[in-house]
């Protein structure tokens, strides 16, 4: 039921000609986000309520101000290295480093990584449905083969956990499944682009105009970031104590439960459109 009311909702925006309804609709559950990372990194009610203010206060200047039809490259250069450093250093720390940070630094890190997936989610809407549609379903194609693969071949050939400590369901086969599903995703949207000569190009397009070994290397790294984007969560969430970032989707956790692949590709994509 939570599903079928969040595709009555979501859906229509996407496919609405002006970009307005969806980036409405994307501001206020990134608002939701902040709230939940508020709370999951130990601030009050009263704070994690102004962290989501603040968030949203933040996208709304961002829209205002023009962004949304602005060329950032510098802003997701600067957020995808941030990203792929950081991303890869805090999950080598392990889940007891994360609460030696000050609760200040860990409250703005989240703030400025979900304002960046917004403006990231907003531009690629305005950019046109099927960019941001093959944007969404690569990181849903990567999550629904990773689990299959690592369901039916978990432990076959791999000794180890992808990460044990932190999110120990997790195998290297099903990161090896996701990709295999993404590649194959990739290769048959692109194909489909070019037989129906789509008028706005996937993301699987623009980067496969340059080259096969582009668009293998691209599709491969997004991959790989959108299982950094989910075991960051899960740090956190381990972290805090608790299984799902909130109850505010029954049956689903929270939003950050829904969108935690998507914060790194987001931006990455934008990177990967822009340069």
């Amino acid at each position: 039921m939570t599903a079928l009311v969040l595709l009555l909702i979501l859906l229509p925006a996407l496919f609405y000609h002006s970009a307005v309804p969806f980036c409405a609709i994307a501001m206020v559950m990134i608002g939701l986000g902040a709230w939940e990372w508020a709370r999951l990194n130990g601030c009050g009610k009263l704070q994690s309520v102004v962290s989501g203010l603040i968030c949203l206060v933040l996208c709304a200047a961002s829209w205002l101000g023009g962004m949304l039809s602005q060329s950032l490259t510098l802003l997701w250069v600067v957020a995808g290295s941030v990203w792929v450093l950081a991303g890869a250093w805090v999950l080598h720390q392990g889940v007891a480093a994360w609460c030696t940070h000050s609760r200040a630094v860990r409250t703005v890190a989240g703030l400025m990584a979900l304002w960046l997936a917004w403006l990231a989610v907003a531009q690629a809407k305005v950019l046109g449905v099927n960019f941001l549609l093959s944007i969404l379903v690569l990181v849903w194609v990567a999550d629904i083969f990773a689990y299959f693969a690592g369901r039916a071949l978990g432990g076959r050939f791999s000794e180890g956990k992808l990460a044990p400590t932190i999110s120990p369901g997790k195998s290297w086969e099903g990161v090896w499944g996701g990709m295999a599903g993404v590649l194959a995703l990739a290769f048959i949207w692109r194909s489909a682009d070019i037989a129906w000569a789509a008028p706005v190009s996937s993301l699987f397009t623009h980067i496969g105009s340059h080259g096969g070994i582009w668009l293998l290397i691209g599709v491969l790294f997004m991959t790989a970031m959108s299982v950094v984007g989910d075991l960051f969560e899960s740090l956190v969430k381990r972290s805090a104590g608790v299984k799902d970032s909130s109850g505010l989707l029954p049956g689903h956790g929270g939003v950050l439960d829904r969108v935690d692949a998507l914060l790194p590709t987001l931006p990455l994509a934008m990177l990967l459109y822009s340069v």
